[in-house]
Formats: structure tokens, sequence, C-alpha cells
């Protein structure tokens, strides 16, 4: 048996490879003692999944092709520096949806899928572009496309065997006859289960498949984008998106606080003949209960018959988006992560009024091929800021996870598409849990890994108050006290398509005023709305806001960083 030398900060035990260093301030990560990260690439573009050569060449799959129809990324570092040193575009396939997030390397080909396609380029030994046309594995004939089609994403896995693994996500929210409508209920037995809501079984060497030539290997789950194959107990496992509008749906049943955090993101085991439960039954973490959707005769308490479906291994807060699952197999993290599961976050967008959650990058050890113990914080600090009233606010969103050859873990993000390099450079005898205390402390404090406070973190909680103040005095002089205008020369704004619209072209509606015909409701009006922009980045958020929560309208908050954003946008165009 051999030995190796650890020299803290310039090498990996186990290891013989010298790690390159991190960066200052690990890219903008909070890691656990003796991690240390880089940035391997800036902004490629809107990164999903990625995957790693023996060699060490990166491949990322964008979520929506370039002019050229290029949607794959090859990334290659020459100088054994960490860092990107040739970049190249490369694609050129039929992309059904605009929705690309899988890639994986097995085999000896390039997987990589599209929303409605999964192809695969053979790789040659040395080249960093694969030569040739894509060949296609799979097409998604649009099975039940009647109900809908939501969740289209696509990640793949593959097992020991030549089969590959993709899901089929739900077409709607909760198998409703009319989709997310409040109070609606659900359809008893949902019709949506035979060709959605549920992963498929492939043969990963056969070209031109449909839906209906794959084996139904799993039913009950409702949107999978993090899943992974585990080679340690050689089974498949994912983590569910749950539900949506617990509160907007069923408000006598579920405050805005519940709605925030429940349910729960489920993290399965995923066997053959697995029934998940969707849409029946949902998961509540606090309670450690699957209970009865309010579609199917729920109250929030009734369990049902929630004890004949698959209970998941733990669940994670609500709304947190987990968008990726890795299971590392390396040897240069300490061995508290070995064969351990790693999950991307990539954020919430429904929890207002409370601060959005996630946007961090859990961790989850395992032993025999359960949790043994509670999930911890692996890498914080992607979004730039602490309380993220609205997913524009992020800076970055954790997306993709991959391990490369000499066990470095890499992750990518979806808001430019930086990628970093994390690696260990402490001695591995000593990680124990003291090394985990500041992430811990993050769980504890940190507004989008914390549980909110009913009362004190509603980051709407006096800003509708200040919006109402700043609408009386510069608004509603034209606008009315109610919203809807003088009939004449002010249009209205209750129920306004525009004022529940885009938050970007709202923002700038009031920064920039607007002159000349518009139809609203039906009646044609032709005035000049003077431009706002003397007010500040708080008030304008503030107003709007307000404004978005009145007058029959109902949609999320807007932030003072947004208005920032568009104000800095319009100076400079």
């Amino acid at each position: 048996m051999g030995f190796c030398l650890c020299v803290t900060f310039l090498f990996s035990c186990d290891t013989k490879q010298k790690l390159p260093p991190g960066d200052v301030g690990n890219g903008g990560l909070f890691l656990p003692d003796g991690f240390e990260a880089l940035v391997v690439v800036d902004s490629i573009g809107r990164a999903r999944h990625l995957t790693l050569n023996e060699n060490g060449d990166i491949y990322v799959k964008l979520r929506v092709p370039d002019k050229e129809g290029r949607g794959l990324v090859a990334i290659r570092d020459t100088t054994n520096d960490g860092k990107a040193d040739i970049i190249e575009y490369f694609g050129g396939y039929e992309d059904t949806g605009n929705y690309g997030t899988g890639i994986d390397i097995y085999n000896g080909y390039l997987y990589f899928s599209t929303a409605g396609e999964v192809y695969r380029y053979k790789m040659e030994s040395g080249a960093l572009i694969p030569k040739g046309k894509p060949e296609l594995i799979l097409v998604d004939d649009y099975k039940n496309a009647r109900f809908g089609y939501e969740h289209i994403a696509k990640p793949l896995a593959f097992d020991q065997k030549g089969n590959m693994y993709v899901p089929f996500g739900s077409p709607g929210d909760v198998c409703q006859e009319f989709n997310r409508r409040p109070g609606a209920p659900g359809m008893n037995p949902c019709p949506q289960l035979e060709w959605h809501g549920g992963i498929w079984k492939f043969d990963a060497n056969k070209l031109n498949q449909t839906q209906e030539m794959g084996q139904r290997y799993a039913t009950g789950i409702r949107s999978v984008v993090a899943m992974d194959w585990n080679e340690e107990e050689n089974e498949l496992y994912v983590v569910q998106h749950g539900r949506d509008d617990l509160n907007k749906s069923w408000p006598q049943y579920f405050s805005p606080w519940e709605s925030a955090i429940l349910p729960s993101e489920e993290f399965f085991r995923v066997e053959e003949g697995t029934d998940g439960g969707w849409p029946y039954y949902y998961y509540d973490h606090i309670e450690d209960k699957k209970k009865l959707n309010p579609e199917y005769g729920g109250d929030g308490k009734l369990q049902g018959d929630a004890h004949s479906v698959e209970q998941p291994l733990l669940g994670f807060p609500g709304h947190f988006a987990p968008n990726d699952l890795h299971f590392y197999r390396g040897e240069q993290f300490p061995e508290r992560y070995k064969n351990g599961a790693f999950v991307a976050f990539h954020g919430s967008t429904i929890r207002g009024p409370y601060p959005q959650g996630g946007y961090f990058v859990a961790f989850v050890p395992f032993e025999k091929g359960k949790p043994s113990g509670p999930w911890e914080v692996f890498a914080d600090g992607f979004a730039g800021l602490d309380t993220i009233v609205n997913t524009g606010d992020a800076l970055a969103r954790p997306m993709g996870i991959a391990m490369g050859p000499d066990g470095s873990l890499y992750i990518s993000e979806s808001v430019k598409g930086k990628i970093w390099r994390i690696m260990y450079k402490g001695q591995k005898s000593a990680f124990g849990d003291a090394a985990l205390a500041k992430l811990e402390e993050r769980k504890r404090t940190r507004t989008n890994i914390k549980d909110p406070d009913e009362f004190l973190d509603n980051v709407e909680s006096g800003l509708v108050e200040a919006g109402e103040k700043v609408y009386n005095l510069y608004c509603s002089t034209c606008h009315q006290r109610d919203g809807r205008g003088d009939g004449n020369r002010f249009p209205p704004i209750n129920e306004s398509k525009m004022v529940n619209g885009r938050n970007k072209a709202l923002i700038e509606l009031i920064l920039k005023g607007m002159e000349g015909p518009v139809i609203i409701q039906g009646l044609a009006y032709n005035g000049v709305m003077p431009a706002h922009d003397f007010l500040s980045n708080t008030e304008v958020a503030a107003l709007l806001t307000f404004v978005r929560k009145n007058f029959g309208n109902n949609s999320q908050s807007i932030s003072a960083n947004e208005v920032e954003k568009v104000r800095k946008d319009l100076s400079t165009n």
C-alpha cells in the first residue's frame, strides 16, 4: 500500500496531482474550512447541466442555442491553472422547446437533451469537439399534450447495463381539468399519469426512439431536474420539485407562510415500480408526513391513503428548486463526502411575501443507500446578497454539478454561465464538524436558507404601506384612489395585464413614462403619463408592489434591486 504526503494548500491527500490555487474570496463562495474555489469561466451563456471528460475537458449544455444553433460549450484548460484557455461552441441540431438541460458522457458518447429530444455525439480521443452529426436517440412525441406541457426539462441518467432514464414531467401543477384554477378539483384517477409525471427507461444505444418505445419505470413524480444514478447502490435517485401555490389556490387551508415553505422538495430512491404519490399527495417535512392534496379532499391535515405511496428519504423546504444531484465518488474530498449526495438548489420564484429560498448547494451524508444525517450547506454565496426579494435579484443561480477526474467538484450557474471548481486543500484526517460550523451558522441565519419567521421576515411588510403613500401622492389624481381611472382621459389599472405583466416592462413604464394611443380594457386612451424617474429605486419598488397587490391585481412584489438594474440599462441605451 502506498502513501501520500498532505501539504496544505498545495496537494490533495490521496492524489498526486497538484491543485491550482483558489481565487481570492473563493469566487464569492462560502465553503467548509479546508475547501477552496476558483472561477473556471465567467460567462458562457445560460448554462444548465455540465459533465467532464477523463482528461478534464468540460462540456456544458446551454438552455437556448445561439443564432447558429449551437447549444453546447466545450472548455479546456491547457496550462493547468484551473482557468479556461479554450472555449468552443458547437451543435447544430433541432431544438424543440428552447429548454435544454441534460448532458453526460456515457460509453464514449456525449449525450445531451433539449426539451423535445435526446441526442449523442461520438467522442474522439484527444479531440475537444466531437466530429460528425449528432445521432437522435429519443424524440418526445408529445403524448397527452392535450393536458398542457409545463415540466419539459429532460435530465439524463444511465445505469451500468446500457439503459438511459428520462423524466417526463407533469403537464400541469396538480392534474386539474382546468390547470392552476384556484379551488378546482383534481381529476381522479389522473389521466396524465399514463404519459407524464414519471420516469421512463430507454435503450441508450437505440436510435430514433419515442416515449412509447420505452418502459415507464416509475410514476407519481411531478417534476424532476435533479437526477443521478448511484453507482454504489446501483439505483436511481431523484429530488422532485413540489407543487405550487397552496395559499393562492386554497387560502382557507394554507397561510402565505405555509405556502412559502411547503410542500417539500422530495428526495427519492427510485426503484422499478416506484409511485411517488403525485398528484394525490404532497410531503410536509415539518411534520414528516405525506398529506392529501386539497384538490383531492385534503385540508392541510388529512393524510388519506398516503401510506400506500413511496415516502421520501427526506424533504427539503419548499420551492428551493433542486436542479441537479450528484453522488460523490472521488478521493480528493474528506471521507465524510464519499458516496454522499450534493444537491444544487436553483432558487425559488414563488415564496413571496417572504424571501426567495435556495440558491445554494447542499450536501446529504449517506450510508448504505440512505441519508445518515441532516442535510448541510456545502456552498453558498451564489446570489451575491442575503435577502432575495425576487429571483431576478440573484447574481447567480447554481444549476449543474459534476466531478472532475481528480475529484474536484464543478458547479455551473444559469444567469451568465459562470463555472466554479471546488477543491479540498486541508488535512482529510482532521476534517470534522468544526469545519462546518460557519456553514451551519448560515443555515440558521441566511434568509435564502432558513425557514422564514412568519412576521419578521415578511419582505412586503411596510413596503405596501410605503407604496400606498407614493401612489396617493403621484398617481391617484389620474388613476383614482380605487385604481379604476376616470373612464375618459385616464385609464384604469385594476385587474391590469400590464400591471401583472413582466417586471422589467412595468419598471420601464414608470421610469420613462408613456404617450400616445393605447387600448386598455377595450377602451382607447391617448394621453401622456410623465416619467417618474425622479423617484428613488426604493420608492418605485414600493409603488409597484402596492399596485400589484391591490385593485384586483395579484402579482409578486418588485424589489429596489430590480429597479436599479432597469435604471442602469436605460441610462446606457
